[in-house]
């Protein structure tokens, strides 16, 4: 094997592997070959033909972590932060002003959005990422974000959203925003075996992902269910994110959010829920018998008003939990260092307990969880045999100083971004910039096309 596919880090100040016994090693080192770790171990006792081989890359004054996992995200969203209309009202009344901003959104603004919130998250740690594309106005499709993806670098679950009870059948969204539910069913055919790739260390995902219990029909959750089993992909949408959306599915179907999911087929190991604010304790029961997966959005929960989930409730009851940022018109950032910090500090608010949530579960969410809910084995810990996925921070920097233990200080003193990122065993950020995108000409170009979308 030739020397440009083997790498060293050594010098590693301190290694936080996320690894069944939650190990953490001091002066360490992680062998690469091609994007998949050998071997990891101290410095001092690195293989001599590792030493001789490999690319070194030094680590000293770094704190390393496998790479956090974004479990939810609506990318196209990045267009419209802080629209002044929507700035405080809850989820409903919020969607409404924004579905007619959002229906002149055009492909490049979808490819321009995915680039930018890709950047973020990247920025501050992330290394795999799922997106909500639930609405493809324009001629825009699944296409435009994961052409962004491969452009960036970034592990990517995208998920093929859709939309199909408009207002005139009892939904919430514009009838100009829906889609033919047999298109809908075709086009996510169409993707799953044009893009999908299942391999160990695959880099993209396809995830059948209709909207929600107000925008979507029974049949079209029925069926779409139905289509990822047949071809082995997941299955991704909103579910209890409010008290209006739990009062909708009690009034339209008679049922719980949880109740309606299950009589649809949407619970199992395949499935994953975004919020699950006000999931009842029978549905807690239930996804931890399923072993449903949740991905908790803390900053969005609290920007709409929407609750604080119950997410301490949940992991004792086995469910497997994960982050998201949401939306960045919701949050209002993409920021996932953020909702570390967030979904540790809401667990001790709603629980009344300082013990709820510690730093190290915190992280364990945003790495180890986030691989449970997406389904994968081979990313969210440093260990032999995972992905070269992982990230690093300067011990000396500002938001460090006076931190004794700097594991925790990832959370409690959050840093602003990632001084080092390597994804698929290519270094994507280093010394805090990434390398493959020019970011001043790129936001340059995404206010323009915000500008554009807001006064047209």
């Amino acid at each position: 094997m030739s020397k440009s596919n083997q790498q060293l880090l050594f010098n590693i100040s301190h290694l936080v592997t996320m690894d069944t016994q939650s190990s953490e090693l001091k002066d360490a080192a992680i062998y690469i070959e091609d994007h998949r770790i050998n071997w990891i171990g101290r410095t001092s006792e690195i293989p001599r033909e590792y030493l001789e081989n490999a690319e070194k890359i030094d680590m000293r004054g770094y704190i390393v972590l496998p790479g956090f996992i974004n479990t939810h995200h609506h990318m196209f969203q990045s267009l419209t932060r802080a629209v002044p209309q929507a700035q405080d009202a809850e989820l409903f009344g919020w969607l409404k002003t924004l579905y007619p901003i959002w229906g002149k959104i055009t492909p490049e603004m979808i490819n321009v959005s995915a680039l930018t919130a890709m950047a973020e998250l990247m920025l501050s740690g992330c290394t795999t990422t799922s997106d909500h594309l639930y609405l493809l106005p324009n001629g825009s499709v699944l296409e435009d974000e994961i052409s962004a993806a491969q452009f960036i670098g970034i592990r990517f679950h995208a998920a093929r959203g859709s939309m199909s009870v408009g207002e005139s059948l009892g939904g919430l969204p514009p009838d100009a925003l829906v889609e033919d539910e047999k298109f809908i069913l075709k086009d996510t055919q169409r993707l799953i075996e044009r893009w999908h790739d299942s391999s160990k260390y695959s880099m993209l995902h396809i995830v059948v992902a209709p909207c929600s219990p107000f925008s979507v029909s029974e049949n079209l959750m029925r069926e779409s269910a139905l289509l990822a089993r047949h071809y082995g992909v997941r299955l991704h949408t909103h579910l209890a994110e409010n008290i209006n959306d739990v009062l909708y599915s009690k009034e339209k179907f008679n049922q719980t959010p949880a109740q309606y999911a299950e009589s649809l087929g949407w619970v199992g190991d395949d499935v994953w829920h975004a919020h699950c604010v006000h999931l009842d304790d029978s549905g807690i029961q239930l996804f931890g018998r399923t072993k449903t997966g949740v991905c908790h959005c803390p900053s969005s929960n609290m920007r709409l008003a929407s609750g604080i989930a119950p997410v301490r409730q949940m992991l004792n009851a086995g469910i497997p939990v994960g982050l998201g940022v949401d939306g960045s018109a919701s949050n209002d950032s993409g920021n996932l260092i953020q909702e570390v910090r967030q979904a540790m500090l809401l667990q001790r608010v709603a629980n009344n307990d300082p013990q709820a949530m510690n730093a190290r579960q915190a992280l364990r969410m945003a790495t180890v969880g986030g691989a449970q809910v997406l389904g994968r084995n081979d990313i969210g810990s440093l260990q032999v045999g995972m992905a070269a996925d992982m990230i690093g921070f300067k011990q000396e920097q500002l938001s460090f100083a006076g931190c004794i233990d700097p594991v925790a200080a990832i959370v409690f003193s959050p840093p602003s971004q990632v001084d080092f990122s390597m994804i698929h065993g290519k270094i994507r950020v280093k010394n805090g910039e990434i390398l493959n995108l020019d970011l001043q000409k790129h936001i340059a170009k995404h206010i323009q096309l915000s500008q554009q979308l807001m006064t047209n």
